[in-house]
């Protein structure tokens, strides 16, 4: 009963942001408008469109109408704009609940219905729900959830969706993505420090410790390829090259990382300061054993 009513009450937004990537955002929305459940549940779409000079926006109002486009200012990266999108989706009215999904993401079949469904069996407020998704070229997991070794420090491993049951993470990656009224409640939306990476990790962190249900959903949910590449650059780039990536928002981001780590592991600072310059000053240590999962 629980799951047919919020099939059927509407109150749900997707939230999306997206720049020059046309051919996969319409790939995206297509695959949402065919789910099973997608007419019943009658989602508000909004898509915060960065400054596309592709024809994203024009292409989107063409096929899907109902699709609330934003515009941005054109230098808000992808936490900024799910950032953005979201207070705007706030503004014009009360949600239950908000999904959340990265445009290069194609859905598989009958997942909007499965993780609806997930949600809804744990008859709770105050949830967020961590979807997995799968690489077509590995046929590995490539964005899901992750738990922490130990709360006090930084390290993490990987979780396997499981197979039934939503099981707790601290970590998750908002490709597919839940959140329900009672978290945005209780701690926002993604933190403002953020403007391109870590805004995810840092919300299922900040959720977690502030007593909110994390839960990786069993099972995937979509295909999505993992496209971040090392998170390095080799000693074969020169200096200035290295230092520039150092504090790009798209590279390592060094200010933000530097801001997290204070913000939730405080006893890991230096190492993850000494860590950064290590990858910049030093990177034949890195280019030598590929260390790409740190």
């Amino acid at each position: 009963m629980r799951m047919q009513k919020v099939l059927s009450n509407g109150n749900c937004a997707v939230l999306i942001a997206c720049y020059n990537r046309r051919e996969k955002t319409v790939n995206f929305l297509d695959s949402l408008s065919r789910q099973d459940g997608f007419a019943s549940l009658n989602p508000d779409i909004y898509l915060l469109d960065d400054g596309s000079t592709d024809g994203t926006a024009e292409a989107v109002a063409a096929a899907f109408p109902a699709v609330k486009i934003v515009k941005g200012s054109g230098n808000l990266f992808w936490a900024g704009g799910m950032r953005a999108v979201w207070h705007y989706a706030m503004a014009q009215k009360h949600y239950n609940f908000f999904l959340l999904y990265n445009d290069d993401v194609v859905l598989m079949d009958g997942s909007l219905k499965r993780f609806i469904g997930t949600y809804t069996q744990l008859a709770a407020s105050g949830v967020v729900l961590v979807g997995s998704t799968l690489s077509l070229l590995s046929n590995k997991m490539s964005y899901g959830g992750r738990a922490l070794y130990n709360l006090k420090h930084a390290a993490y491993y990987p979780l396997d969706p499981p197979e039934a049951t939503p099981v707790p993470c601290h970590l998750g990656n908002a490709n597919v993505f839940l959140v329900d009224a009672a978290v945005v409640d209780k701690i926002g939306v993604f933190c403002d420090a953020y403007t391109h990476y870590l805004a995810d990790y840092d919300y299922t962190l900040t959720a977690f410790k502030a007593g909110m249900q994390v839960l990786l959903a069993p099972g995937f949910y979509g295909y999505c390829e993992h496209d971040h590449g090392d998170n390095w650059l080799s000693g074969k780039q020169p200096l200035k090259k290295r230092i520039n990536y150092l504090y790009s928002v798209k590279g390592l981001a060094y200010k933000e990382y530097l801001f997290y780590i204070k913000k939730h592991f405080p006893a890991d600072y230096f190492g993850a300061f000494v860590k950064l310059w290590m990858k910049t000053l030093f990177p034949i240590i890195w280019d030598k054993f590929k260390k790409t999962a740190d």
